[in-house]
């Protein structure tokens, strides 16, 4: 970008002054935007390269508002969001230091009876089993913390690679037109094959662990966060902001992470406190269906698979209510924790 400088500013008056065109006592006092002169019939040297910060081309002005401090402060005014925030933190902690509490006992232990050196089969909730026994002595109460301890982990990994893969490819995928067509067909490709099918049948193939239950999760649950991703990035792409920072000169990457994601934060945010249970109901459903986790390794699935045998048996209900009860706090806290956030992080709730 060129301008004038000051130096040939008054340089410039003089020469045209001297033809005539401006007169020297009005020289002081012209306004070259006023002046009628003809571009190319000025000499290069009378132009100077005036300095240009690619990163200050969007800079129009200085704000006290901060996105992420005002998301905050909606949040915290929520007390239900703040109770639901704090009882997920303490399980989440109390699921790590449950195992080094004292007086807990192994998930995997079969526990005998001293007297009679039988096993504690189906023993109903009392001090010693804080839940009961399962049907081979094993204590429920270490089972469903140690089993809340591997599903939070698996339902954790895959929503976050699953939501990162999903934000990336959806986000080139509804700014890059030329990319359109080729991650189009590659979602039909995706899309058209049943998701439950596929995860069986990768499970089959692989055989049931922790690392081949994520693998097979993130596989498929990138597919409807990128579809949704890139029909927002189309909402927002060719609106006025976004054209004017590509008039000057802003490059694509800024676009989508300045001007386009914080548009979706609410979403995101909203899309990834879901898959963490809707994970965890996967994980159930594929140990419903005899390809979950072994049975050597707890897991909520495992335990809920476990408790449907014996619902029919009043006494042994506790079983399935446990479990059940663990699922649900869960899944009910991320939802309403994920709720409560992308409200907060929609702009139109702050002042």
């Amino acid at each position: 970008m060129k301008r004038f400088s000051d130096y040939k500013i008054s340089r410039l008056i003089d020469g045209f002054g001297s033809h005539g065109l401006i007169s020297p006592a009005k020289a002081d006092d012209v306004d070259l935007q006023d002046m009628q002169i003809d571009p190319s019939s000025v000499p290069d040297e009378y132009f100077v390269y005036a300095n240009n910060d690619i990163t200050e081309a969007e800079r129009i002005g200085y704000s006290n508002y901060s996105y992420w401090r005002s998301t905050l402060q909606v949040f915290l005014k929520s007390k239900t969001a703040v109770g639901m925030l704090v009882f997920l933190l303490l399980v989440l902690a109390f699921t790590f230091i449950q195992p080094y509490l004292p007086n807990q006992k192994s998930p995997t232990a079969i526990h005998l009876n001293p007297q009679t050196n039988i096993q504690y089969r189906n023993v109903a909730p009392d001090d010693e089993f804080w839940f009961g026994t399962n049907s081979i002595g094993q204590d429920l109460w270490s089972r469903i913390w140690s089993g809340t301890r591997t599903s939070l982990f698996i339902g954790l990994c895959s929503a976050l690679v699953s939501n990162v893969v999903g934000i990336c490819l959806g986000a080139i995928w509804g700014y890059a037109r030329k990319w359109d067509h080729i991650l189009t067909e590659a979602y039909n490709v995706f899309d058209n094959i049943p998701y439950t099918v596929l995860r069986m049948l990768l499970i089959y193939i692989m055989r049931p662990s922790v690392p081949t239950i994520i693998i097979v999760m993130c596989m498929t649950g990138w597919i409807g966060m990128s579809k949704y991703i890139r029909n927002l990035i189309l909402i927002h792409r060719d609106r006025e902001y976004n054209l004017a920072s590509r008039c000057l000169g802003t490059p694509a990457r800024r676009i989508i992470v300045k001007n386009l994601l914080p548009q979706l934060v609410s979403v995101i945010v909203l899309q990834t406190a879901l898959a963490i249970p809707a994970a965890i109901g996967s994980e159930v459903f594929l140990t419903y269906i005899g390809l979950g986790l072994p049975v050597d390794i707890p897991s909520l699935g495992n335990l809920i698979n476990e408790g449907r045998k014996v619902m029919l048996v009043a006494s042994q209900r506790y079983q399935i209510f446990f479990p059940m009860l663990a699922v649900s706090a869960i899944t009910i806290s991320f939802y309403a924790l994920g709720n409560a956030f992308a409200d907060a992080a929609d702009p139109r709730n702050h002042r």
